[in-house]
C-alpha cells in the first residue's frame, strides 16, 4: 500500500506535464534537452549527496544497463512522439504500459499476473480508449505512424524500468535514472541550440523539467520497489485522463463527454483494484 500511495502521489504531480509542454511552445529537440539535462543533473547531484554514486559499478550488469537505456529511451521519445502524432494517438500508445509491464515481469522473472490485474488492465484501457474516442485530431499519416511508434517505445521503456527496479533492489535508483536522463538530454542538446531552448515560455518548461518530472518519476520509481510494476503502470494511466483537465482549466479546452466518462471508468476501475489489493493484504 505504501508503494501504491507513492505511485498515486507521483502520478498526480505528473498530471500538469502535458499542459506545461503545450505552454512551453518548444519543438521536440529543445524539449528533450531541457527535460533530460535538468532531471539528469538533479538526480546525479542527489546521488552524490546521498552516497549512491559509489554504487555506480552495480550498473555494469545486464539489469543496470537495461535500466539506464530504458530511462534514456523514456526521456528521449515522449517529446518527439507528441510533435509527430496527434496527442490522442500518443496517449493511447502510452496507455499500453501495464500490458508491457505484465508481459516483461513474466518473460524476465516468471512473475505471474493475477486475474484481477488483467481485468483491471482491460477496464482501464477501455476507459482510456473511450476518453480518446471523442477527439477529432486523430488524422493519420506516415509521420503519425512514427509518433505512435515512439509512444509505444515510451510505454515499453517505462514498463522495463519499473520491472527492473522491482526485481533488482540493489540497483542505485538515483544514479541509473540520472544517467539515462542525462544521456537523453545530451542527445537532444546535440540537435538544438541554446537560442532555440530559450525561445519558448521559460517558466513553463523549467517547472516541468526541474520540479514536475524529477519529483514524479522519483516517486514512481521508488514505488516500483514496493509493489508490482504492473500496479505502478496502472496508476500511471491516471495521467492520461487527468492531464486534459489541466488543459481545460488553464487553456479552456473543454473535454468531450467521452473524456469525462472514460475518466470515470479509469478512476473507478483503479479505485476498485486498490480496494481489492488492500482487502487481500
Amino acid at each position: 500500500m505504501k508503494g501504491l500511495l507513492l505511485a498515486c502521489t507521483g502520478v498526480l504531480i505528473l498530471t500538469p506535464d502535458a499542459l506545461l509542454i503545450r505552454m512551453s511552445g518548444l519543438d521536440a529537440a529543445p524539449l528533450v534537452a531541457w527535460r533530460g539535462l535538468a532531471m539528469g543533473t538533479l538526480f546525479l547531484v542527489a546521488a552524490t549527496l546521498t552516497g549512491q554514486m559509489r554504487l555506480l559499478p552495480r550498473l555494469v550488469s545486464g539489469a543496470g544497463v537495461g535500466l539506464v537505456l530504458a530511462q534514456w529511451a523514456n526521456a528521449a521519445l515522449f517529446a518527439p512522439a507528441i510533435a509527430m502524432a496527434p496527442v490522442a494517438l500518443v496517449l493511447i500508445a502510452v496507455a499500453t504500459v501495464p500490458i508491457w509491464a505484465a508481459l516483461l515481469s513474466w518473460l524476465l522473472y516468471r512473475h505471474p499476473t493475477r486475474p484481477a490485474t488483467w481485468i483491471t488492465i482491460v477496464a482501464v484501457i477501455a476507459g482510456v480508449l473511450l476518453a480518446m474516442s471523442g477527439k477529432t485530431d486523430l488524422a493519420f499519416s506516415a509521420t503519425a505512424l512514427f509518433g505512435v511508434a515512439f509512444g509505444l517505445g515510451v510505454a515499453l521503456s517505462l514498463a522495463l524500468s519499473f520491472t527492473l527496479l522491482r526485481h533488482n533492489p540493489d540497483l542505485p535508483l538515483l544514479t541509473a535514472v540520472g544517467t539515462g536522463s542525462l544521456l537523453a538530454g545530451l542527445s537532444g542538446f546535440a540537435l538544438t541550440t541554446p537560442t532555440e531552448m530559450g525561445s519558448g515560455t521559460t517558466w513553463a518548461i523549467a517547472t516541468a523539467s526541474f520540479v514536475v518530472l524529477p519529483l514524479s518519476f522519483y516517486l514512481m520509481s521508488e514505488a516500483s520497489r514496493l509493489t508490482a510494476s504492473v500496479n505502478v503502470s496502472l496508476v500511471l494511466l491516471l495521467e492520461t485522463v487527468l492531464g486534459p483537465l489541466w488543459v481545460w482549466i488553464v487553456l479552456r479546452e473543454l473535454p468531450t463527454p467521452n473524456m469525462f466518462l472514460g475518466g470515470v471508468i479509469v478512476i473507478t476501475a483503479l479505485a476498485l483494484y486498490l480496494w481489492h489489493l488492500r482487502r487481500r493484504a
